[in-house]
């Protein structure tokens, strides 16, 4: 019998671009990493056109939040690596979130591109898998969505969307903060997922610096510290929590940095007041600064500049708050203290 040696004939779609068959092989890859993510509340299986998640009762109020990871992803695509991305994008809704004093409950995305390479894909959904594990979240649900024409060869976009829960009489709102409060930082892993449009035109336009080149006065490369993962704040928070301190107002320091960020949780007649001194700068901040020649106040509104989450507790319990982050391995530093004034950060 003659074998047939004719190669498979390419569909119409996938010669314009969108392969299906290559979606499908992309989806078949992280069903287990996304059923590892499953938590009791789940009511569904991936792959329904819609996720079923269980109500949290009573006196329970939803907190939801839609964010992405911006032009972090020009970095993971030079680089050829989108192992953490994934992780950032979770991580980073899990935070926004946690500032009103909400757990997460389940996560969804969207990711947008020309084509979609399987591998690519694998890499992103298992790092959101990853960090959906850690912060006790399912991943329920997203889409993905192939649109030649639309979006940079080779490139893609990375959105999520997450539902959280919070006891209505625990939300944190910032209405309780004070004159008095103290103001502890966490230190950031980096530039979390902001002020990489600014960061990538001074290190690759302006320095030439190469993905490989080592950030000047560390031994990490660019890559490492570009890529470095976007950190939840959620296990801190909760050992705060957990050992009574009181929280007033919590301040995720993301786009806007500390300027533009911790006004946010503020009443309008406090302001906070941060010492610059007590926290030191990691290096790359710095040297952005020098060799783009940024105003001191811009590189505060554009970059975290080492710190990455703010919360501000009533003096009396400063010292139980801090030994619980601690404990919990956080590295907190007190930052400043709420003064009286008008809704607004200012330092000294």
């Amino acid at each position: 019998m003659k074998k047939n040696t004719k190669k498979p004939v390419k569909s119409a779609y996938a010669a314009a671009g969108v392969d299906i068959d290559e979606m499908d092989r992309g989806l078949k890859s992280i069903k287990k990493a996304v059923s590892g993510t499953r938590t009791p509340g789940v009511l569904s299986e991936i792959g329904s056109f819609g996720g079923l998640f269980r109500s949290p009762g009573r006196g329970q109020v939803l907190v939801a939040s839609t964010d992405g990871v911006g032009t972090k992803l020009k970095v993971a695509h030079m680089a050829g690596r989108h192992d953490t991305v994934g992780q950032c994008l979770v991580n980073h809704c899990v935070n926004d979130i946690l500032t009103q004093g909400a757990t997460p409950l389940f996560f969804l995305d969207y990711i947008g591109t020309a084509h979609l390479a399987a591998p690519v894909f694998a890499s992103v959904v298992k790092g959101m898998c990853k960090a959906c594990r850690e912060n006790g979240c399912a991943l329920l649900g997203g889409e993905t969505a192939e649109m030649p024409g639309l979006y940079p060869q080779g490139e893609y976009d990375l959105v999520g969307t997450i539902v959280g829960v919070v006891d209505e009489k625990r939300i944190v709102t910032g209405a309780k903060i004070r004159p008095g409060d103290v103001l502890i930082g966490l230190p950031s892993t980096g530039l979390q997922t902001n002020g990489y449009s600014l960061a990538r035109k001074i290190a690759f336009e302006q320095e030439k610096m190469s993905l490989k080149d080592l950030v000047p006065g560390t031994n990490r490369t660019f890559e490492d510290v570009l890529l470095a993962v976007h950190g939840s704040f959620l296990k801190p928070v909760l050992a705060v929590r957990e050992s009574g301190a009181r929280i007033h107002g919590m301040a995720h320091i993301t786009g806007g940095g500390l300027v533009d960020n911790v006004p946010r949780m503020l009443p309008k007649t406090t302001d906070a007041v941060f010492d610059r001194a007590s926290w030191k700068v990691p290096p790359i901040f710095t040297w952005l600064q020098e060799k783009g020649r940024i105003d001191p106040m811009e590189m505060f509104r554009v970059f975290n500049m080492g710190i990455g989450y703010v919360i501000a507790v009533p003096r009396k319990d400063a010292a139980k708050a801090l030994n619980a982050l601690e404990r919990a391995k956080a590295s907190p530093i007190v930052v400043g203290a709420i003064e009286k004034g008008s809704g607004i950060t200012r330092f000294k």
